[in-house]
Parts: C-alpha cells; structure tokens; sequence
C-alpha cells in the first residue's frame, strides 16, 4: 500500500512559481509518478510522469517548458515545479502512483495508476 500525500498549492499572480510536492509513504516507493490536474467542470488530464528512478520524464504539451517533474527517492518525494503560471493553470493538482513498465502504457490513462492524492488547490489570478 502506497499512500500519497500532496503540498505546496495556492494562490498566485500570473507569470508566478509554485513548486508542489508528493510525499510517499507505505511500502518502497519504487512506482512511476505522474501529477494530473482537473479544473472546475473539465475532466482530469494529465500534466507529468517520472519513472520510478527519476530516469525518464514526459510532460503535456500544454506545459512543456513551463513545468518540470522531479523527484528524490531518498527523501520519497516528488516535485513539480511551475514556472510562468498561467490563469488556465488554475485548478486541483493529484499526483498518482504507478507499478509496471515504463513504456507501452499511456501515461495520461487515469485507470492505469493505483493509488492517488487528495489533491492540492492551485489558483493562478491574472
């Protein structure tokens, strides 16, 4: 059992930074991790996946450039780092936790992943 726990969301201007954090807890956390994000009256979608060594990253198009995954497996937490926030970005961050092969399985499936967050409120004012 894997349990995750989400931090760091809040209230910033437009062009801001936030860094949010996943913690993990429970058995090894040797899962790939991802960060979604679902907005008021939109589905989730997908924002981050790292691998479970930090070896390999994605981002969606939507924030390539401005966001960037990370994690640190000693202190079993991963990071996601957003720079130059935009109004759009505004909405409820989950970091979820995945078992299995990197490759060979959509990152943005929300069913593939097996333990999620609580969620962290991200507001960006313009």
């Amino acid at each position: 059992q894997v349990q995750l726990v989400e931090s760091g969301g809040g209230l910033v201007q437009a062009g801001g930074s936030l860094r949010l954090s996943c913690a993990a807890s429970g058995r090894t956390f040797s899962y790939h991790v991802a960060w979604f994000r679902q907005a008021p009256g939109k589905e989730r979608e997908f924002v981050a996946a790292v691998s479970w060594n930090g070896g390999y990253t994605i981002h969606a198009d939507s924030v390539k450039g401005r966001f960037t995954i990370s994690r640190d497996n000693a202190k079993n937490t991963v990071y996601l780092q957003m720079n130059s926030l935009k109004a759009e970005d505004t909405a409820v961050y989950y970091c979820a936790a995945r078992s299995g092969a990197w490759y060979g399985v959509p990152h943005s499936l929300l069913a593939r992943y097996e333990y999620w967050g609580q969620g962290t409120q991200v507001t960006v004012s313009s």
